[in-house]
């Protein structure tokens, strides 16, 4: 299982585990016995927890690296009320894919049911909308009830079928929530890279736990390097501090004040081309703005 952090444009492995079973019958291969304070045995002992319990472990060891994100992605696997109300309790939100299950219920009107009873009760957007559905939902556990966002989108593999997005965050728009789940995507090019290219799979046969643990960092620390090389190369914005002197510059100059400098260069230009006075221009420049729009004229007396 790995945990990764991604800005929209580089995603970058940051931790990861190597699941192993609970019972001892169905490990091979067995470790001697080992110092409970070490890192090996903290590792073992969070691979031998339910997968759910171990993407919360990563997150927490995330949050205190102080790797900073404001969403959690991830698919159907992990998403269940369980997750997302602790997940929402690490002051993080969520935009996962729920599962189509009618085992999974959720509070709608006053009454707890599953997603695709939901989705038969409520009319349908038409035309060529991005989703089909967005209803407003409680996701309730034990004692615990966070408020939700249910999102029906349309699948373009099948038309008559369609996908569930939920999101914890309800300051977003559904088109946000669908265009951020969409990064999610780029962990599973990370996995066919490790795969197919950095040979995660084949190039280490050991038995060994702490063999294949460092393996895997090894082939995690490989693609790090390549991912920045590829941000180097291939993304504008690493050409250092000056694209954002660039973006502050433009930021700084709105429209009215840009057009005021291009006036002030067209009239220099008058001066030196056609050797007119001072009162010459003066009465040019009357004349060129008393014809245009009495709001656009306001706004560059209020800028002048």
């Amino acid at each position: 299982m790995t945990l990764g952090w991604s800005d929209g444009n580089t995603f970058l492995p940051v931790n990861g585990s190597l699941l192993s079973s609970e019972n001892q019958k169905s490990r091979i291969n067995e470790a001697r016995e080992m110092d409970k304070r070490t890192i090996g045995f903290s590792r073992r002992k969070i691979a031998r927890t339910k997968a759910t319990s171990v993407m919360l472990a990563l997150i927490d060891l995330a949050k205190k690296a102080c790797i900073a994100a404001s969403h959690v992605l991830f698919d159907t696997w992990f998403c269940s009320p369980s997750s997302l109300i602790a997940i929402k309790k690490k002051a993080l939100d969520v935009v996962a894919m729920v599962k189509k299950t009618s085992k999974m219920h959720f509070l709608y009107n006053g009454k707890m049911q599953p997603l695709i009873e939901i989705y038969k009760q409520n009319r349908k957007r038409r035309g060529r909308s991005k989703y089909l559905l967005s209803v407003e939902i409680s996701i309730v556990k034990d004692d615990d009830t966070i408020p939700a966002r249910v999102i029906y989108v349309r699948n373009r593999n099948k038309k008559k079928d369609y996908l569930i997005l939920i999101t914890t965050d309800m300051t977003i728009s559904e088109e946000e929530a669908i265009r951020i789940y969409g990064k999610r995507w780029d962990i599973e090019i990370f996995f066919k890279v490790c795969k197919s290219y950095l040979r995660l799979s084949k190039e280490c046969n050991s038995l060994s736990y702490d063999a294949m643990t460092a393996h895997t960092a090894i082939v995690f620390t490989r693609y790090m390097l390549l991912s920045v090389e590829n941000r180097k190369e291939c993304d504008i914005r690493t050409i250092g501090e000056t694209f954002y002197f660039f973006s502050d510059e433009l930021s700084d100059n709105t429209w009215i004040q840009a057009f005021n400098m291009i006036m002030k260069i067209f009239m220099n230009t008058l001066s030196d081309k056609l050797s007119l006075t001072s009162d010459e221009l003066d009465k040019l420049l009357d004349a060129f703005l008393s014809a245009l729009p009495k709001e656009l004229l306001r706004n560059l007396r209020l800028c002048a």
